[in-house]
């Protein structure tokens, strides 16, 4: 259980705020890269409470700035592009593409030197366009080469799930939460008789223990099942502080969990696909790959799509509220994962309150920035290597 004030510090994101600060020492997954193209070149998007855009400069290069003109507020959605900038479309200033003003029609004494308009780094890889809104623009942490994003041996795609209305923490502790994909998943699928079923059946099996250990990425997570097969299955690491990497079947997953603001979420799904599926095999780490909008999950007057896991999930998310009231919480043993992640991002917050650097689920400088993988270490529970040992 947290306190209200607690459960403030770990859950606001906005310009300022503690946990807000500490994301924002981390690269946040925009959009897909092929989004932005010469025809449709603009985007809005809005992070952590900020309104961003996004340009496609003429040369192909991609930028993001504030939205708004720092002359009177205007979106520069509407504004023209041009060879070396883009200019408001209410009073015609100009800012070159890193932010700087160079031109102020019908000023007679011109300042555009103390005009610029704030610009962030950005990076693209598998697919995925990200951003960096930290306090050090000019010298931004190295961008993690998760595996799912890299590798160019098998077809990787991406999906954009519905923005989630709900706070971004009661979506990443779900992956802390190792048990509840018993009942969410498993149980549902059985006793509704829907087409998760299958998929299901894997954590439909009596769960004999559990446990948690922190990592340099977050937090690794073990499960035990018993019953007629019985396995240990070894999860990836929760990634902190808000990426998902799981199997889901053949299929190699990130789910980026995005904060749009305090009260809703962005998700953004990236799946490396066998090798002999329908799919083409991206020609190169930083090459577009194809995106799906995904059909919406929320069916309105509280009821939703329960058909697969993500409307599942959805559904226990937002019905939590939308900041979940974690003082009201009763807590058990199942929960030490959860637990365990909240402790770490709390520290974490008080680092950057320090003015320190996180230290966890960070990709270290002098490693030549190495792809970063993970394995499924699921074993048959009488797997000789495991005998004489608890696991």
């Amino acid at each position: 259980m947290l306190s209200k004030e607690q459960n403030e510090r770990l859950t606001r994101v906005g310009p300022g705020t503690p946990c807000g600060e500490l994301l924002r020492r981390y690269w946040q997954a925009l959009c897909p890269s092929g989004e932005l193209t010469a025809e449709k070149p603009k985007r809005r998007i809005r992070v952590m409470g900020e309104d961003l855009i996004l340009l496609r400069a003429p040369d192909g290069e991609v930028v993001c700035m504030e939205e708004r003109c720092p002359h009177r507020q205007a979106s520069f959605y509407f504004g023209f592009l041009e060879e070396d900038g883009i200019r408001c479309c209410y009073h015609g200033w100009k800012y070159r593409f890193d932010g700087q003003c160079i031109e102020q029609p019908f000023e007679p004494k011109k300042f555009c030197e103390r005009v610029r308009a704030r610009t962030f780094p950005v990076q693209k890889l598998g697919g995925i366009l990200f951003v960096y809104m930290g306090p050090h623009p000019e010298h931004p942490p190295i961008l993690p080469r998760w595996d799912v994003l890299v590798r160019c041996d098998r077809p990787r795609i991406i999906n954009m799930f519905p923005d989630h209305n709900c706070n971004w923490l009661q979506i990443q502790e779900n992956t802390a939460d190792s048990v509840h994909t018993y009942y969410t998943h498993g149980h549902m699928s059985a006793v509704l008789n829907l087409p998760a079923q299958y998929q299901g059946s894997f954590f439909y099996r009596p769960i004999l223990d559990y446990d948690w250990k922190p990592s340099p990425w977050g937090v690794e997570k073990t499960l035990v099942y018993g019953g007629d097969r019985p396995e240990i299955e070894i999860r990836p690491p929760l990634i902190f502080p808000n990426i998902l990497r799981i199997p889901e079947g053949p299929v190699e997953a990130l789910h980026f969990r995005i904060p749009i603001d305090d009260e809703r979420t962005r998700i953004i799904w990236v799946g490396l696909l066998p090798e002999n599926a329908k799919a083409p095999k991206p020609e190169s780490e930083n090459a577009d790959v194809p995106f799906t909008y995904v059909a919406e999950t929320a069916l309105g007057n509280g009821e939703y799509d329960l058909s697969d896991f993500y409307g599942q999930d959805r559904a226990v998310w937002e019905t939590m509220g939308v900041v979940a009231d974690r003082s009201k919480e009763t807590l058990g043993a199942t929960d030490r994962g959860v637990v365990m992640y909240r402790r770490m991002l709390a520290e974490q917050i008080d680092r950057v309150a320090r003015g320190e650097e996180p230290n966890v689920g960070i990709a270290r400088e002098g490693e030549n920035n190495p792809m970063i993988e993970f394995v499924s270490a699921t074993k048959p529970w009488r797997d000789e290597r495991f005998v004489g040992s608890k696991y």
